[in-house]
């Protein structure tokens, strides 16, 4: 009976925000495009048209709301597979290695999104300024979550992306738009989860500090009790509370980090793949090469091979 009233409930959103959608798309057939991303002067914003399934792609995300306009998409964060499409949105608290497909998309029915770069400093002033308390919701949980993509929403994008046919605009309203956008996230179903993450003091807030440690020195050896210490937590704490924000372990994360930045070492300068290896903090390149075929599904010659060889750079870049 839950399944199928959410079912319901993403219908009714669907079918809701449809026209707001659709005018959407208009405003983005008016911007150039790349082949994969529209060109335009926004900041923080980025907006992709893909026209084959793309995927799988790895990144490393920064904190991000993405919105589809049309189409669906599937994301891996560690063990948890998520998919959302044009009733939801898709928000990323805190940066983490993710795979991402596009499930269909083609010239005729493509996939649309946009994805909102979080400034958390805004977060912390509009949770200041009209006083939006947490709730008691537990102080843990998944970095990543999925809400209903509702008109409002939609319709605040719609406005943010017209600006880009009005440049002169920019400045002013851009900022504006943004503080909605983040105020009606803050609002939302998943609003005291971004609260969590956004505020000092709280065990997200903690962990969200040792994952920014781990992502500036993820070629460090791991101690795990000097990482419990910068987030001000016990080790069997941090480790929980890192599990469930992350679905891995802190040293899962950090090979995913290194391997991610493996990768864009090989394809940015050229490098091969023990000299890769070591630059991220690996000391055993078979151990590497290892890792690296169970991660991105080949070992790294063939891997970056195929990529190079390929016109389709979806495998390399995250898609919104």
């Amino acid at each position: 009976m839950e399944m199928s009233n959410t079912r319901i409930e993403h219908q009714r959103l669907r079918e809701e925000t449809a026209p707001i959608r659709a005018r959407i798309l208009d405003r983005l057939a008016q911007l150039p495009w790349d082949g994969v991303r529209y060109n335009h002067a926004i900041p923080g914003l980025s907006l992709y048209r893909i026209v084959a399934p793309a995927g799988p792609f790895t990144s490393v995300s920064e904190p991000i709301v993405s919105m589809i306009v049309k189409g669906s998409k599937r994301v891996h964060v560690g063990q948890k597979t998520l998919v959302y499409d044009e009733s939801c949105f898709f928000l990323s608290a805190v940066g983490l290695p993710m795979t991402g497909h596009v499930c269909e998309a083609s010239e005729r029915e493509p996939y649309v999104a946009a994805a909102l770069r979080l400034d958390l400093e805004k977060l912390r002033r509009i949770i200041a300024d009209h006083d939006i308390h947490s709730t008691d919701a537990p102080d843990r949980g998944l970095g990543v979550a999925i809400g209903a993509g509702t008109p409002e929403l939609f319709d605040a994008l719609l406005r943010l992306i017209s600006l880009a046919n009005a440049p002169e605009h920019i400045p002013f309203l851009a900022g504006h738009i943004e503080n909605e956008i983040l105020y009606r996230l803050l609002t939302s179903e998943q609003g005291p989860q971004l609260r969590r993450f956004a505020l000092a003091g709280t065990n997200s807030n903690r962990v969200a500090k040792a994952i920014a440690w781990l992502k500036e020195n993820y070629a460090r050896p791991l101690r795990v009790e000097e990482l419990a210490e910068i987030a001000n937590m016990g080790v069997s704490t941090l480790h929980h509370h890192f599990r469930a924000m992350t679905a891995m372990s802190p040293l899962q994360f950090q090979k995913h980090l290194r391997l991610h930045h493996a990768r864009e070492l090989m394809l940015s300068q050229s490098l091969d793949a023990a000299t890769a290896a070591m630059r991220v903090g690996y000391e055993s390149p078979t151990q590497f090469s290892r890792e690296y075929r169970r991660a991105f599904g080949h070992p790294p010659l063939r891997d970056i091979k195929a990529i190079l060889n390929s016109d389709d750079s979806n495998r390399r870049d995250s898609i919104g």
